[in-house]
C-alpha cells in the first residue's frame, strides 16, 4: 500500500466518511475557501491510479468507491510510525505521548481499560 500525500489523505477521510461519492460532494465537505473542482478532482485520479478508490462512470462524470478500509490503512501506516518512531515499541510512543501531556491520566485509564476488554 503505497503512503497518501497530506492532500491525498484529506481527500481520503472525505471520501471514507461520505462513502460512494462524486467529487462535487468531496468538494462539498471542505470548510470555505474551498479548493478547485478542478483540484480536488486531480487528486482523487491521483487515489484511483493508487488503487484508493474505484471509478464508476455516470453520463460525463464518474463516482469514487473507497477500496481501502480506512482501519487497514490505520493499522499499516501507524504501525510504520511506531517502527520508525519509537523504536517498534508502542509503550515507547504511549509514553511519549504522557510526557509530552498529549494523554491525560483519564485518556490512559480509558486505554487500559480497552484493552482489557480486548483480551
Amino acid at each position: 500500500m503505497e503512503k497518501l500525500t497530506i492532500q491525498e489523505e484529506e481527500v481520503m477521510l472525505y471520501i471514507w466518511s461520505i462513502g460512494d461519492c462524486f467529487v462535487k460532494d468531496i468538494v462539498a465537505k471542505y470548510p470555505e475557501p474551498q479548493p478547485p473542482y478542478t483540484t480536488v478532482a486531480s487528486i482523487v485520479n491521483n487515489l484511483k491510479r493508487k488503487r484508493y478508490v474505484e471509478a464508476k462512470r455516470f453520463g460525463n462524470t464518474y463516482q469514487y468507491t473507497p477500496l481501502v478500509k480506512q482501519s487497514e490503512y490505520k493499522r499499516t501506516f501507524v504501525g510504520g510510525v511506531v517502527q520508525n518512531y519509537f523504536a517498534n515499541s508502542y509503550k515507547e510512543m504511549v509514553s511519549f505521548f504522557a510526557k509530552e501531556q498529549k494523554i491525560s491520566a483519564d485518556d490512559l485509564k480509558d486505554i487500559i481499560e480497552l484493552i482489557e476488554k480486548g483480551k
